[in-house]
């Protein structure tokens, strides 16, 4: 056994070589036979009704509908209240249907092609869509909460965001032991094997900011990747051989052996509620169909096929075990069916009056609590409140930020506190501290805070320093913004493993669970989001467009040219300008600020000063729904002696600017100059080299998207010339 720790180990032997262990009673037979009739008879339904539409079937594996619900009966019994699942199309309207109980006629609604939603949005298809629902679990008599996450076609991009979603429910709820929510991860076989983010999100399951306490992955293993055959797909023996690098149990079990299956369920909930660890499942199993129900296998895979299509389904070989047995009789089995196939078409029945869809029955985590809502359940747009804060508030985030530590710290980090403090004394603010008092702010006004990546912790520029080490004791450590008040909230300051495409799916999960945490993510160089382009493109970019699914997650990208050549330069702007929403010819007209935001699927900021920074960074909290928010930040502006606020444009009634105009005399100008980000400064330095004040004017564009049309027309109309 590839598990290190000797007491793990025989955790696991007890389990597999113990005598009678996996004995069942008749009723927990039944049970099963019961779930397997479900399974089988759903995708019968499905594939009668609409046989040629894809649909992703789960035949040839139809033991997995029992296998999830015998793993949240288990886990259930042990106190696990909420499951979170993450899952690619194959067997998802099964998993929707019978282990989180859509309602069928909602379900089979979603194969009426001319049915459109009627709330904003795009929709997505059925095999693509997510759920919440609370019910009462009747094997235990608890309730228990499901959740499946919305995702794309790109496999295993999910599994982050599903993690990060755990974590902060985990977080909202005080369950620091991690027993009480759990993540349920299904994946196919050969995306397991082939896909990098599987290995990152495995890899952050036992680091102290992103572990949730062992997360249950099942294996849908199908032996065949859409055409491809495991021999040119991977080059390990098994295709979870990846969970090895952690030391997880790794259960192989023939999914046609529906009571093997039930039993290393049984192994797997237990070992995650005792050991707090991942484990996986592996169903050996087989794909009935081809990719999807349209597809023909036998050109590329024709032996297996020939062999595949002798085969009798799961349902009937375990029913005539059961019949062999005496467990049940025929008509015990018919009933079983009859039932279930009176439930499906009564539901098909219902699904044909439905004349309305609406997208907000398919969240994953609805902020119910979160919008102020009219009759209909639709938002009530309101004004965003100024984000200013009341200045006793500043000088005591100033005060502690750069107070000394009750540790010994580095020479270096008593020089930079020393900086601060003089900072504060002339009531102005830096990028370091602006941020640090936009952050203090919030914490001290009750709202989360949640910085990761990788060195957030001292900053790629040296330039934060949030959490001081002590230089004679290892491990030693203090977080000046955790030290603020007695009533604040917790500041969540971490950094990363060198994982982008991981770290920020993680982070974006947790933003989606609650709208009540600041969480951002900092990318180390900007162009570093490169290797996490499917999160940005499938999820934070259009996720509200596709599944109604709201973020306010922030994304820090250090960008600019500052002589570190050109891997280290571009954040590569014009890919986020690409992708967002905006209608050149509308320019927003009549549409107040609020309404621009609300409208645009996300911000795009290039900021030139803390103050702005500071309230960029506050506006996220304060407006009344929740939008990804995407900053260019600066590198030599962190230390630049003009790149700095007066405490006077963070207090009480000020406002982040979209725009910030010069205070000029206008009628001698000769030209005006727009621009963006770390040039003005440029531009600034040059036109006082020049002695050009006089003639030239320069605004900044502070707000990319939504592009601020109206506040620019004010701005020219201010010259004239």
């Amino acid at each position: 056994m590839h598990i290190h720790d000797p007491a793990a180990r025989e955790y696991i032997r007890k389990w597999i070589e113990k005598p009678g262990i996996s004995h069942m009673t008749s009723e927990e037979k039944r049970i099963l036979l019961a779930r397997l009739v479900r399974s089988t008879r759903f995708e019968e339904f499905l594939a009668k009704k609409w046989p040629s539409e894809k649909r992703f079937g789960l035949e040839g594996c139809e033991v997995l509908i029992p296998a999830m619900k015998q793993i949240i009966d288990i886990a259930n019994s042990r106190g696990v209240d909420s499951f979170v699942i993450g899952m690619p199309h194959r067997g998802r309207l099964n998993v929707l249907a019978n282990v989180c109980r859509r309602e069928l006629e909602k379900l089979f609604n979603q194969f009426n092609p001319d049915m459109a939603p009627e709330d904003e949005g795009s929709g997505d298809v059925k095999y693509h869509l997510g759920m919440y629902h609370r019910r009462i679990n009747h094997l235990t008599n608890k309730e228990v909460e499901l959740s499946v996450v919305a995702n794309p076609s790109h496999l295993e991009a999910v599994n982050p965001v599903v993690c990060g979603k755990v974590r902060a429910q985990q977080f909202l709820n005080g369950d620091d032991a991690r027993g009480k929510t759990m993540a349920i991860l299904l994946h196919g076989d050969a995306a397991y094997s082939g896909q990098g983010v599987v290995y990152e999100t495995m890899h952050l399951s036992d680091l102290p900011s992103y572990t949730t306490g062992g997360t249950i992955h099942i294996v849908v293993n199908n032996q065949v990747g859409f055409t491809t055959d495991p021999r040119f797909s991977r080059s390990s023996p098994y295709c979870t051989d990846v969970a090895k690098v952690v030391n997880a149990p790794i259960l192989h079990v023939n999914a046609d052996d529906p009571e093997a299956v039930m039993h290393v369920c049984n192994v797997a909930a237990n070992w995650r509620q005792d050991w707090g660890k991942d484990v996986v499942i592996d169903l050996v199993c087989y794909r009935r169909n081809g990719h999807n129900e349209a597809d023909e296998p036998s050109f590329t895979q024709p032996l297996m096929y020939k062999r595949i299509r002798e085969l009798p389904n799961v349902l009937r070989k375990y029913s005539d075990q059961l019949l062999t047995e005496g467990t049940v009789t025929k008509s015990d089995i018919d009933e079983e069916i009859a039932t279930f196939d009176n439930i499906l078409n009564e539901a098909y029945q219902k699904s044909q009056a439905i004349t309305k869809m609406k997208l907000t029955d398919w969240l994953d985590s609805p902020w119910d609590e979160f919008f102020e809502c009219d009759a209909n359940k639709v938002p009530i747009l309101r004004e965003t409140p100024a984000t200013g804060t009341n200045e006793s508030v500043l000088k005591i985030i100033a005060e502690k930020f750069s107070a000394d530590p009750p540790i010994k710290v580095h020479p270096g980090i008593k020089r930079i506190l020393k900086g601060r403090k003089k900072m504060a004394e002339a009531r102005e603010a830096d990028w370091a501290l602006g941020e640090a008092l936009a952050f203090g702010s919030l914490l001290m006004e009750g709202y989360h805070v949640r910085l990761s990546g990788q060195d957030v912790e001292r900053g790629t520029f040296s330039h934060r320093h949030h959490v001081l080490h002590d230089q004679d004791v290892d491990g030693k450590v203090y977080n000046p913004l955790q030290n603020l008040s007695s009533s604040q909230q917790k500041y969540s300051v971490s950094n990363s493993s060198l994982s982008e495409f991981g770290v920020l799916g993680f982070e974006l999960g947790f933003s989606q669970h609650n709208p009540n945490s600041l969480v951002c993510w900092e990318a180390q160089f900007g162009d570093f989001f490169n290797t996490a382009q499917p999160i940005v493109d499938q999820f934070i970019s259009s996720g509200q467009h596709k599944w109604y699914r709201q973020s306010g997650l922030v994304m820090l990208l250090p960008h600019g040219m500052e002589g570190m050549g050109p891997e280290h330069s571009s954040a590569r702007m014009e890919r986020f300008l690409q992708m967002c929403n905006d209608d050149e010819d509308s320019k927003y007209e009549g549409k107040s600020l609020d309404q621009q935001l609300w409208d645009c699927n996300w911000q795009i900021m290039n900021i030139t000063t803390p103050a702005n920074m500071f309230h960029a960074l506050r506006r996220q909290m304060y407006m009344k729904f929740r939008k990804p928010l995407i900053i260019f930040t600066p590198k030599s502006l962190l230390r630049h002696p003009l790149a700095r606020s007066s405490f006077d444009d963070m207090t009480p009634g000020t406002s982040f600017k979209p725009l910030i105009p010069e205070s000029r005399d206008v009628s001698k100008t000769k030209k005006l100059i727009l621009c963006s980000g770390k040039v003005y400064y440029d531009l600034y330095e040059e036109r006082a080299n020049r002695g050009m004040e006089e003639e030239i004017a320069i605004t900044r564009l502070e707000q990319l998207h939504p592009f601020p049309h109206s506040l620019i027309d004010e701005e020219l109309k201010r010259y004239p010339a």
